[in-house]
């Protein structure tokens, strides 16, 4: 089978993280969110993948071109205005086999069982199949009303809790058969969620929801994409690593024996670790990360190249890379600081503050 994965979008709400990034290269445990999203539908036996491309286009194509294809054959198609979820796909229909395929929304981590939702599809005879997942709070969505065969019977968006009649959302997977594009017009913005779904309802074509309890998260913003982090690590320390360093110490890494380490944690390649450090999980650190004498790290996800001066203090924040942070500093409270950023030292950042890419902050000007 093929999958389509929608990855042309501009990742507005992940900023200044995707200012220079497009969203489906922003690292995810040191690797290109992408490649994790590759590596899942390879589980799956889905290896022809074709990548429905529009906002920073050269990065995507770029990083596959260096790294090889993985055992994934990569189909590239840029779109030249935004065409929304089922306008993009509209967008690859020369290249699609004509038989059902997957759609992938670009901002969703889930561990569905892609191959238990394809025998659902088919046993069904859908048209198309919308994978669901429960959630605590359904009126920050669009609810999926589905009868006890999960028929679809309607779509309710962000309905009050007056009108919830269930917790089951749009998980942003689908299956597609072919029939369907030619309800989609070409080379117009068109939506699945506004556009083709009710359209379908409406001609009576048979539109099922396939109920998952697996992971999932949308990790549109800094902080899911935060929370996505802590949730992996734990999981990959509950998978039988030890509760230190999971996935073991990048090569070439320089650390001191006085630091301290409380996991889970993953530290990338050649990275530099001073005295009296503390590392409490979950954390990450990119590839080429410093991390000056008596920092303390907790809870934040560094990217490649970051440097941490003396003193510093860093919790439950985000730091892309390439970032400079003088000693003395405190950034804590979800603080977002794009790649570039200079952080000059006695500094204190709380509040969720974010900087954007390139900005340098001069010694002691903000302080919470």
């Amino acid at each position: 089978m093929q999958a389509v994965i929608l990855v042309g979008g501009e990742g507005t709400r992940l900023r200044p993280l995707t200012v220079n990034t497009p969203k489906s290269m922003v690292p995810i445990l040191n690797q290109p969110y992408l490649e994790h999203n590759l590596d899942y539908l390879k589980k799956h036996g889905i290896k022809d993948v074709i990548l429905a491309l529009g906002y920073l286009p050269h990065r995507i194509k770029t990083y596959f071109d260096s790294v090889g294809e993985q055992d994934s054959h990569l189909t590239y198609v840029v779109e030249s205005t935004p065409l929304g979820t089922a306008g993009a796909v509209k967008n690859v229909e020369p290249h699609l086999h004509g038989e059902a395929f997957y759609v992938f929304n670009g901002d969703i981590v889930t561990d569905i069982d892609l191959r238990d939702m394809y025998t659902f599809h088919k046993r069904e005879k859908a048209s198309v199949t919308i994978a669901l997942t429960a959630v605590e709070n359904p009126t920050a969505f669009g609810v999926v009303e589905t009868d006890n065969n999960g028929r679809v019977r309607r779509f309710v968006e962000k309905p009050g809790w007056d009108e919830v009649t269930t917790n089951m959302i749009n998980a942003g997977v689908y299956i597609v058969e072919p029939e369907v594009l030619k309800l989609i017009p070409s080379q117009t913005f068109y939506m699945f969620e506004q556009g083709l779904f009710p359209l379908l309802l409406k001609q009576g074509e048979k539109v099922c929801g396939y109920p998952s309890t697996g992971y999932w998260i949308d990790m549109g913003t800094p902080e899911k994409y935060l929370k996505l982090h802590h949730d992996l690590l734990h999981k990959m320390a509950r998978d039988g690593r030890d509760g230190g360093v999971v996935g073991g110490i990048g090569e070439g890494c320089s650390i001191h024996p006085s630091v301290q380490i409380t996991g889970p944690v993953l530290i990338g390649k050649n990275c530099k670790i001073g005295p009296r450090v503390r590392i409490i999980g979950p954390v990450v650190l990119g590839d080429g990360c410093q991390v000056a004498e008596g920092s303390v790290i907790e809870g934040a996800v560094l990217w490649e190249g970051v440097h941490v001066g003396a003193e510093v203090n860093l919790k439950d924040s985000i730091l892309a890379a390439n970032c400079r942070v003088a000693g003395h500093c405190w950034i804590v409270g979800g603080c977002v600081l794009g790649d570039g950023v200079e952080i000059g030292e006695g500094n204190r950042l709380g509040q969720a503050i974010r900087v954007w890419p390139g900005k340098k902050l001069e010694p002691g000007t903000l302080s919470f």
